[in-house]
């Protein structure tokens, strides 16, 4: 995007003492998202999971969210089994949840920016809130689920999971109740905010003006990359995406140099992403040798598959 001097000049002059004011700003959309993950799992009915194994589970998510369309955080599900004997399936659906809500927070919050700096990004609000309302009317709809499963469980090689295919299914239900959703989006609403606080910080640290106008653009820019890279699944963690979204709209909202662009989009993507996958291999090397100190091993091809009681 820009060349090799101009990207130097302007990582010289940022201001790094902010740095770990942007990350302890991130650490508290990770805080309000565990906060999330506790509420999902007791609607599940998951209780006794003591709370240090639950946040190193949590946590060990996030070193998955590169994966393409952020699959390898199934490994939450797997942990939980390991854990507490949680059967997959049962949990698999917070997931789906997660996803959902946060999609629906990116929304609400990047939605009115839409209006004022970028009317050529309604569809992306358009597919989030179509595609939420689909996922839920769908989830919600018993009899449509039960006949579904019904169909699958006719399949050849497929109708001996249909028994787990419910378990998915009534977890689903649970967890996209009209008042869960409305709560926990409530609650990414504020998470994601702290993100677009720690964009705001970096934009401030590159020289732009801390002024509201500054934070509106930074409440429209962050959102929408976001969103568009979660829209492109097939890209690890929205890579390439987000970056080239954040580096253009900064330019164009924001009057940044190519160079200072460039920087601000590495830094908000090494606070937002890769520190979080940093903190989340960090806490799977825990729990890994938490649980071999407590004689368990973790393997996935034991006895039992996806969906074994523990």
């Amino acid at each position: 995007l820009s060349d090799f001097r101009s990207v130097a000049e302007s990582f010289g002059e940022f201001r790094w003492e902010l740095m770990p004011l942007i990350l302890l700003v991130t650490c508290g959309n990770y805080g309000l998202r565990f906060v999330k993950w506790e509420y999902y799992l007791r609607q599940i009915g998951v209780t006794g999971l003591p709370r240090w194994n639950s946040f190193l589970i949590f946590f060990s998510g996030l070193g998955m969210v590169v994966t393409p369309g952020k699959v390898g955080e199934w490994l939450k599900s797997y942990l939980l089994r390991e854990v507490h004997g949680t059967p997959v399936m049962r949990s698999a659906p917070i997931l789906l949840a997660e996803r959902l809500t946060d999609s629906l927070a990116l929304m609400v919050i990047g939605g009115l920016g839409v209006a004022f700096f970028g009317p050529q990004y309604w569809w992306v609000v358009a597919v989030i809130a179509g595609g939420s309302a689909v996922a839920v009317v769908v989830s919600r709809h018993r009899p449509a689920a039960e006949g579904l499963v019904g169909l699958l469980g006719k399949l050849p090689g497929v109708g001996r999971f249909a028994p787990r295919f419910m378990d998915l299914y009534e977890s689903t239900y649970v967890l996209m109740s009209p008042r869960g959703v409305l709560l926990m989006t409530a609650l990414s609403v504020c998470s994601w905010f702290f993100e677009v606080m720690a964009f705001y910080l970096t934009l401030v640290g590159l020289g732009v003006d801390g002024s509201l106008d500054t934070l509106l653009k930074a409440a429209f820019i962050l959102p929408i990359a976001t969103l568009v890279a979660a829209i492109a699944v097939f890209a690890p963690g929205g890579l390439g995406v987000a970056e080239g979204l954040l580096s253009a709209l900064s330019i164009e909202l924001l009057d940044l140099s190519k160079g200072a662009a460039a920087v601000g989009t590495v830094i908000i993507r090494i606070a937002t992403l890769w520190f979080g996958v940093a903190v989340g291999l960090a806490a799977f090397a825990v729990l890994a040798r938490k649980l071999a100190r407590e004689g368990k091993g973790l393997d996935v091809t034991r006895e039992g598959g996806a969906d074994a009681p523990g």
